[in-house]
């Protein structure tokens, strides 16, 4: 089964190891692992946590320079893909795609001079909030910001993205600011990586309206493997991944469904799939819960690649 994984951490990671590279390492991602789980395309996501650094634009900037340094060292395996064509070439010739994404619209510091920048080192979705307000929103961290909409930047901003073709995440966003999101983008928007609040209760998980809404607006939301947003116990078992799915299915459809697995961003320790190499495990669990082979691919990749395909340019 082919893979889309709309979100992990790695370059983070490698950010924080200078030993390390893409190849092969300790994370849960690499290039071997991406192989071994039969990824057509990861989207790797530079993330900033804006209280630890002086200047969020630069350190950004930095974190793009590293994953473009490591692509260009792997260059007979992984390539860069800003767009649907650029992905089916680079599956054509056997190389799995790199999406570049920005966790923490802070990087942009408020000017839309700055997100084109981004768009031109290929950046083509952005997660508009993290934990901590900023320029463009507040984030569903803080349970006072909850019903906070986006600010007259992030209205702005959703204008221009959709322009350059730069999928809107709003995962981390503020409810109210998911409403807005809906409201104002013409094109598809994704929950890069977020549950079912229904499933469990976490502000970081979507409600069922929410979920509803994307589904009516052609989004997806990717499943994500933190044991936090995926049992109230902490668990992470596939049974609890599968949960997600039937809720999300059942309130949605199976077109809202996709993969956003948080890999080295989340603590890996007693998933039942700790790393990329081993998400075929999730594809055997689906099928025993008699999902079809048509759901499995969509939820895999499919409907990921319809939303490439549509939004970015």
């Amino acid at each position: 089964m082919k893979v889309i994984d709309l979100h992990c951490d790695t370059v983070m990671k490698l950010m924080e190891d200078n030993k390390a590279n893409l190849r092969q390492n300790n994370f849960s991602v690499d290039i071997e692992k991406l192989k071994k789980g039969n990824v057509m395309a990861q989207f790797f996501a530079l993330f900033i946590e804006k209280p630890t650094v002086d200047n969020t634009f630069e350190h950004c900037m930095d974190m793009a320079d590293r994953i473009h340094l490591e692509l260009k060292n792997n260059e007979d395996i992984i390539k860069l893909a800003t767009n649907y064509d650029e992905l089916i070439k680079n599956q054509e010739e056997g190389k799995i795609s790199a999406f570049l994404t920005i966790e923490e619209g802070g990087a942009l510091k408020g000017k839309l001079s700055n997100l084109r920048n981004f768009h031109k080192l290929g950046v083509r979705l952005i997660t508009l909030t993290w934990n901590f307000e900023n320029e463009i929103g507040y984030p569903n961290a803080d349970a006072k910001f909850l019903n906070f909409g986006l600010k007259d930047f992030g209205i702005e901003l959703i204008e221009e993205m959709n322009k350059l073709g730069i999928i809107i995440d709003v995962s981390h966003l503020s409810d109210g600011g998911f409403y807005d999101v809906a409201k104002y983008s013409k094109y598809p928007f994704v929950a890069s990586h977020s549950n079912a609040r229904e499933v469990c209760p976490h502000r970081r998980n979507l409600t069922d309206d929410m979920i509803k809404v994307l589904s009516e607006k052609g989004g997806i939301t990717g499943i994500n493997f933190c044991k936090a947003f995926l049992n109230s116990n902490q668990r992470g078992n596939i049974e609890d991944m599968i949960n997600h799915i039937s809720h999300i299915y059942r309130v949605g459809g199976i077109d809202v469904i996709s993969l956003g697995t948080d890999f080295d961003g989340i603590i890996s320790d007693g998933l039942e799939i700790d790393n990329i190499g081993d998400i075929q495990k999730l594809a055997h669990g689906l099928q025993k819960a008699r999902f079809s082979e048509d759901q499995i691919e969509k939820i895999f990749y499919k409907n990921a690649l319809r939303v490439i395909k549509e939004t970015m340019k």
